[in-house]
């Protein structure tokens, strides 16, 4: 098992990272607004199973990865630091999209297309992958048990999280793109925040050591 301090620190990372701007969020935000809370809360359903997805498919991957080459652990601590100083520029870049000026315009979709369209949306995002790989070697460890067990019980954690925020986010969707409209300000402290912690994870990976 993980101690919670370490656990600690991988939920709040969890959490910066999930307000993170990306696909996920803007099918939400776009379908809680133009279909209702109902059909944000089906696709926010198909996301959450693609997160299942990805961290089935990466635990035994990872498992197998880190048992069977040391030198895989500096490999992806160095994928793992140049992705997230990519999203840290991501997130400050010039004439960076605002997720929240929503197409009003959309289609009505059924419960079947939205859980699809978001479980699909979720999948095939290799940047979702790419974090998992990059991110939870970082707080996995042999003297805390099974790398398999640490690593499913990691993405456990992060879908609880994802899931949390990503329901206030469809119970909230029109109210929250109504003030970032009319606060643009708060887009620009959002974005620099976001880089701010981004690029202080990234430091902290850089200067990890393996165990």
């Amino acid at each position: 098992m993980i101690p919670l301090q370490d656990l600690s620190f991988f939920i709040l990372a969890a959490l910066i990272l999930v307000i993170s701007p990306g696909p996920n969020m803007i099918y939400l935000i776009s379908k809680s607004i133009t279909q209702g809370k109902k059909s944000g809360f089906i696709s926010l359903m198909g996301v959450v199973c693609g997160f299942m997805f990805h961290i089935i498919m990466v635990s035994f991957g990872l498992t197998a990865v880190l048992l069977a080459v040391p030198l895989a652990y500096t490999v992806l601590k160095t994928i793992g630091t140049v992705y997230l100083l990519y999203l840290a520029y991501q997130a400050i870049k010039p004439k960076s999209k605002n997720i929240f000026e929503i197409d009003q315009n959309g289609t009505h979709d059924g419960p079947k297309k939205l859980f699809t369209i978001g479980f699909l949306t979720n999948v095939l995002n290799p940047k979702v992958a790419v974090f998992y790989l990059s991110f939870f070697p970082q707080f996995i460890k042999p003297e805390y048990g099974s790398i398999l067990t640490q690593s499913l019980e990691l993405g456990v954690v992060q879908v609880l999280v994802s899931f949390t925020v990503n329901f206030l986010i469809v119970l909230t969707a029109a109210r929250v793109a109504l003030f970032f409209n009319n606060n643009p300000a708060w887009i620009k402290v959002q974005k620099w925040f976001m880089a701010s912690v981004l690029t202080y994870l990234a430091v902290k990976m850089a200067f990890s050591k393996a165990k």
